[in-house]
């Protein structure tokens, strides 16, 4: 099998995204609060490397800070001048201003020992002394205070976006949460009302990946992908915002790696999409592959094929091994090259930064500011980067999910279908035509009628339309011609669930689910009651076995119903169905696996339960359909005999053939 989109109408992103977002109609108001939040903590993130630029510029660095005194009418300054080897600082004290300002771009430097430094400031020579420790510590007194209030202010602005992010982040989680609990909650009602047909044809383990890994994948998209990529554009935006209002020299300088960006992102999206779509497609194969062998791993066991199926699976395994590892090799690819155009950004940002502060165009802060901002630049590219591979992989998700919701094997009920509080059991064929893929014929211009009451059965050889008849009554296939009438209405204008709530159907094939009887007999109706189980119980004479059991009606059952006989699963079936009170009965071989002694029992039953119920009946042993009110033969799809049980053999048709056959099997 190769891999490929289940649905080519969905290749179009635009249209899944349209479809994504349709899911948050409901919980816009969460997600808009989300944004609000996001917007103050993108605002925090921004504000956080302009506070360490100030810091840097007026505080840490500020030894060149100039104080202002007067005396006796004259501005004096106060400075201090940092030596060659910038390990001292020199005190220039109270300078005539006017000295200060029209000489000190052209001080020179005339000697310096440890403790003086002899300045020519004009014509002026200055004597400065060397300034020690502790008064170095007084003389920026206030820049220690100043510093203190900047990093209280940091700490400050940086537990409030903390609070605010875990909160926004809180909110979007649980809005997320919600959609995915909306979508899985539609995917399986949508199952549910499939028909047959469907999951004929499609694999348990594929149906299961559908509402569990892939929707799983849409939650990591609502969750981290929608509102983390709008933080992400307007975390690009506002750094791209403050370089250029810092220096827009300096931050066009910086623009320049991003083409280099917008091409790697672009050859990653290229190629990831068709890696992220064969990777689910072989995480679905995987999934059918081992619901079915597990499933069926007595089989596999008894004809000694593990060896073959083992290799089977290690061929699907090593192609999921291979389409991760190309998904793995795209991604790093990317990461590396969005890292170099990082370092590129960083080392353009150092030299001509750099340059333009020995030139005096910026200062150390804003040089500070920009690398701050460049680093801050690619983390949301990264993340972007990260939030397009979950994106890739939910958009290959979605594919597979609208797929199957698209999926219009589904029968509807048609508007103003009527709901029926009982029937009488009348059931009509009127020319029926039925194929299951439209083209090879099931039934051929079926006709017969169901009295209410009657008990009907259906024979004739594999293959000629008995089940798919009965499949037909409770609407789980539709018919191409014809027409099928309950209580003389057509049942396309009957509701299926009304339908199916009056017909009681007996199966070869028994289900059992995980739990215990009681769960199994009453399938989550509360209205029955335990009472009613033991009754129903006693009536198909299954309460016997059950009251053997360690826990009696408390018995755990486990899926299949493994640890139970064939003969005490369709008790059990039937003790499900009489719960349930139906007024048609359908036998679909139902005793054709069990035990004499178990027949017995059923067949009494049977007989009871038969009264007064129109009773359809399909079985291979005839010598249990002999006192069937109508007894209907089918060869090839066609009605060939219709009569009772003396009738047919009178008859000597295709139904005395049968009997014969049968009869000298028994002798």
């Amino acid at each position: 099998m190769n891999p490929k989109n289940d649905n080519p109408k969905l290749n179009v992103d635009s249209d899944i995204v349209k479809r994504l977002l349709s899911y948050t109609n409901g919980y816009q108001k969460y997600i808009i609060i989300s944004l609000i939040l996001l917007i103050f903590v993108v605002s925090v993130d921004l504000v956080r490397p302009y506070i360490i630029g100030i810091a840097v510029d007026d505080v840490i660095s500020n030894y060149d800070a100039v104080i202002i005194d007067e005396i006796n009418s004259n501005e004096v300054i106060t400075t201090l001048i940092v030596s060659d080897e910038g390990n001292k600082y020199y005190l220039l004290d109270q300078v005539d201003a006017s000295l200060y300002n029209s000489n000190i771009d052209q001080m020179q430097v005339i000697s310096e020992d440890n403790d003086t430094m002899t300045v020519l400031l004009g014509r002026e020579k200055i004597v400065l002394r060397v300034i020690e420790e502790d008064e170095l510590r007084n003389y920026r007194n206030n820049d220690f205070s100043k510093l203190t209030n900047i990093t209280l202010l940091f700490l400050f602005i940086t537990i409030i976006g903390i609070i605010i992010n875990y909160f926004q982040m809180l909110l979007l989680h649980y809005t997320g949460q919600k959609i995915i609990y909306k979508i899985r909650n539609e995917i399986f009602e949508h199952i549910q009302g499939l028909s047959v047909q469907f999951f004929n044809n499609q694999p348990v383990g594929k149906i299961v990946t559908r509402v569990t890994n892939d929707t799983e994948a849409l939650n990591e998209m609502y969750t981290s992908v929608i509102v983390n990529s709008v933080k992400s554009v307007l975390q690009l935006v506002g750094i791209m915002g403050m370089m250029l209002m810092l220096n827009w020299k300096m931050a066009l300088l910086i623009f320049m790696i991003i083409p280099l960006i917008v091409i790697s992102a672009a050859l990653f999206r290229k190629h990831s999409r068709k890696v992220y779509r064969d990777v689910r497609t072989r995480v679905a194969m995987i999934n059918a592959f081992l619901s079915e062998h597990i499933s069926g791993m007595r089989i596999v066991q008894i004809f000694a094929r593990e060896k073959i199926v083992y290799n089977k699976f290690k061929k699907d395994n090593e192609k999921l091994l291979r389409a991760n590892i190309k998904q793995l090799l795209i991604f790093s690819i990317f990461r590396p090259s969005m890292y170099y155009i990082y370092i590129i950004g960083m080392g353009i940002t150092l030299y001509f930064g750099g340059n333009m502060v020995l030139e005096g165009i910026m200062t150390i802060g804003v040089l500070v500011m920009f690398l701050q901002y460049v680093s801050n630049f690619f983390d949301p590219i990264q993340q972007l980067s990260e939030q397009f591979n979950i994106l890739q992989s939910a958009m290959a998700s979605a594919e597979k999910i609208f797929a199957l919701l698209d999926d219009h094997s589904k029968i509807n009920d048609i508007e103003n279908a009527k709901e029926l509080e009982m029937i009488e059991g009348k059931i009509e064929f009127r020319n029926v035509w039925f194929a299951y893929d439209k083209e090879n014929w099931v039934l051929r211009d079926v006709n017969f009628i169901v009295k209410p009451g009657e008990t009907v059965a259906f024979v004739g050889a594999t293959g000629a339309g008995k089940t798919s008849i009965l499949n037909l009554i409770t609407r789980y296939y539709t018919i191409q011609k014809g027409e099928i009438l309950i209580d003389d209405i057509p049942i396309y204008r009957i509701k299926k669930a009304s339908i199916r709530k009056h017909i009681g159907q007996m199966l070869q094939d028994v289900f059992v689910f995980t739990g215990d009887i009681n769960s199994n007999i009453r399938l989550k109706d509360s209205s029955i009651t335990n009472t009613e189980i033991v009754e129903v119980s006693k009536y198909v004479n299954a309460h016997n076995f059950i009251c053997k059991l360690p826990n009696r009606y408390e018995e755990p059952t486990y899926e299949r119903g493994a640890t139970y006989s064939t003969g005490q699963r369709q008790l059990l079936s039937f003790a499900r169905t009489l719960a349930f009170k139906p007024s048609v009965l359908v036998l679909d071989e139902a005793t054709a696996n069990i035990d004499t002694e178990t027949e017995v029992l059923i067949q009494d039953a049977l007989k009871k339960i038969m009264n007064g119920r129109t009773t359809l009946v399909v079985a291979h042993r005839l010598s249990t359909i002999q006192h069937a009110n109508q007894i209907i033969v089918l060869h090839k799809g066609r009605v060939r005999e219709i009569g009772n049980h003396q009738e047919l053999l009178n008859k000597e048709g295709l139904y005395y053939n049968l009997y014969q056959l049968q009869y000298k099997e028994a002798i």
